[in-house]
């Protein structure tokens, strides 16, 4: 890869002391639990849900026991990505999985296992997703969803632009985000966080900027607008759905949803998927979700819905390492949506930042307008209030990482 970043600095230019990053070495911490239990255990299920040759399965195996003592090493095969994943290796080598940054060391296990299974390699794994059967069942799940929001939607677009539907669908999207599959794999049972009912979660909202976005968004009308997507399934059709609306309303002249290049995080949406997803709206039963889907065909054929994937994406770094050519696209959009938690761990940089401090002032580095919609499934969360903190405390002692708690936060 011969990207060049806008900056090897490990602050982004905020004017705020910089914490040190998150890592997964502290027992006890959802970080530590990632590592060393949900990271052998998602490429345990890829053994089980993908046909794999006796060699790959062999590969994934000897990866899932080295979690997490042996030391970090670098990539072995060439990749679009393999000089950026080299530089990011670097400063980590010898070191066991729980030492690096959280926020590297889950994104390095996903590359790895691409590794494992031959993804960039000639072969039988060569281009195969392994968490293929999980997106897949994450949209066959979740049909009824997907005809309410389509139904919702076909309402909302016959009404035009206003800022209320604006408001209903921003809170659609964000308890879209409850659908990770890394989380609660698609056949996890009725009882998962995906059959969550996004109606009357107001309460549930711990920072609610959707004022300002709203009116920032009447205000600038017909613009570009950029989407850092988080995953397929159930999310990314609320993902499409924000999108057709603001295209149809005249809101965007042009949305752009930005991919993943290979799979990670399970579900995460590259272009293939996003694809794949209109096709299966398209080919519904149901009158509103097939007319959902032939708008967006429609949007896409005529160049207003814009899919772009890029490695920095699936790579280790903070937003504020962007490469060149990404802050220059940026750099032109009325808004920049983060949607998920992942995204929002790359926003902050993935670091131990006080609970009360000012998501706008962390945020002013952005290119552009930021909004976060985010699920709280980390360890992570800034612009909250000191008394929310405590009763949540009280009262539910794994609200950082459930998905129950969510935050809609806008940096203009």
């Amino acid at each position: 890869m011969s990207q060049k970043y806008s900056s090897s600095s490990d602050a982004p230019q905020t004017g705020l002391p910089l914490p040190a990053p998150i890592c997964s070495d502290v027992p006890g911490t959802w970080a530590y639990n990632t590592t060393t239990v949900r990271m052998p255990d998602i490429a345990r299920r890829t053994l089980i849900e993908n046909d794999f040759s006796p060699e790959i399965a062999a590969q994934v195996q000897q990866l899932i026991d080295e979690i997490p003592q042996t030391p970090i090493r670098l990539l072995q095969q060439a990749a679009p990505d393999a000089a950026l994943w080299a530089a990011a290796t670097q400063p980590y080598l010898g070191q066991d999985w729980r030492e690096p940054p959280w926020f590297f060391v889950e994104t390095y296990f996903y590359r790895r296992l691409l590794e494992a299974t031959g993804y960039y390699e000639p072969g039988a794994g060569q281009g195969l997703d392994p968490f293929a059967y999980q997106k897949k069942q994450g949209l066959l799940a979740t049909r009824l969803m997907i005809n309410a929001v389509s139904e919702r939607l076909a309402v909302w677009i016959e009404q035009g632009w206003q800022e209320s539907i604006l408001a209903a669908l921003l809170n659609i999207d964000l308890w879209g985000n409850r659908a990770d599959l890394s989380l609660w794999p698609a056949d996890a049972g009725e009882d998962q966080p995906l059959q969550a009912n996004w109606q009357g979660a107001e309460e549930q909202t711990l920072a609610d900027d959707t004022p300002l976005v709203t009116r920032h968004l009447s205000q600038h009308q017909g613009g570009k607008i950029d989407f850092m997507v988080d995953n397929a399934g159930l999310e990314l059709v609320t993902d499409l759905a924000l999108a057709d609306y603001l295209l149809t309303s005249g809101a965007a002249n042009s949305v752009t949803l930005h991919l993943k290049i290979h799979p990670t995080f399970v579900s995460d949406a590259m272009v293939s998927d996003v694809q794949e997803t209109v096709r299966f709206l398209a080919a519904q039963e149901n009158e509103a979700t097939a007319a959902f889907g032939l708008r967006l065909s429609t949007h896409l054929a005529d160049g207003r819905l814009r899919l772009r994937d890029h490695p920095f994406w699936t790579s280790p770094f903070p937003l504020w390492q962007l490469p060149f050519d990404l802050r220059h696209e940026l750099g032109h959009s009325q808004l920049i949506i983060s949607k998920g938690d992942a995204n929002y761990r790359r926003i902050l940089g993935d670091r131990h930042w006080p609970r009360t401090t000012s998501f706008q002032a962390i945020m002013s580095y952005t290119p552009a307008p930021l909004l976060a919609l985010r699920a709280l499934k980390a360890e992570l969360a800034v612009g909250l209030e000191e008394e929310q903190i405590e009763r949540l405390n009280k009262e539910d002692p794994e609200w950082m990482v459930n998905g129950r708690w969510g935050v809609i936060q806008f940096a203009q």
